[in-house]
């Protein structure tokens, strides 16, 4: 029975993922980046493109088990949503969504140590872990989360490594 399992478990993370449901789940993934990243004083996730910066990182930059691992993780999303809420994660009030995320981070939460490499090296990145890495990378490399949360310098100065930081000065962007 344990090998029909781990048999299957294999098979899922190593079947040809079904890509086009990325696309079909696109607003849904902008929202579930939404509340990662939310809108303040400044853009959130949503205003900076990161959906569609987070689907085409997915599809293009990360390996089979990770393609499938957060597929299934959209499913399981979807599920939960409909499951508890009856409705689509979209529709649900700003706490239910943060609800649903915070579930999900400790869901994806790798073990710590050496049994959370080798978690990593055989079943790849969890569904949250790959969700909110491609956020904020979508977020921090678009113009509005570049020009207007961090301190972008288009032409830097010299390199300083022991600099003084001002009160409430903005991270850096140079990318």
């Amino acid at each position: 029975m344990a090998a029909g399992g781990g048999g299957y478990k294999w098979f899922r993370m190593h079947r040809t993922p079904d890509l086009s449901f990325l696309d079909n789940h696109q607003s849904m993934i902008a929202d579930l980046a939404e509340v990662i990243i939310p809108r303040t004083d400044t853009p959130g996730a949503k205003d900076a493109g990161v959906g569609s910066f987070v689907t085409r990182m997915v599809k293009e930059q990360c390996d089979r088990k990770t393609q499938n691992n957060f597929i299934d993780g959209l499913k399981d999303v979807e599920s939960y949503t409909s499951d508890h809420y009856s409705k689509r994660f979209s529709d649900l009030t700003l706490s239910q969504q943060q609800e649903i995320v915070t579930r999900f981070q400790q869901k994806g939460k790798p073990y710590p140590g050496l049994v959370g490499k080798v978690e990593h090296k055989f079943l790849g990145k969890s569904f949250f872990t790959t969700l909110k890495e491609a956020t904020v990378i979508g977020y921090c490399t678009s113009k509005a989360g570049a020009t207007q949360q961090l301190a972008y310098d288009y032409i830097p100065g010299s390199y300083n490594g022991c600099m003084p930081v001002a009160p409430n000065q903005k991270a850096w962007a140079t990318k």
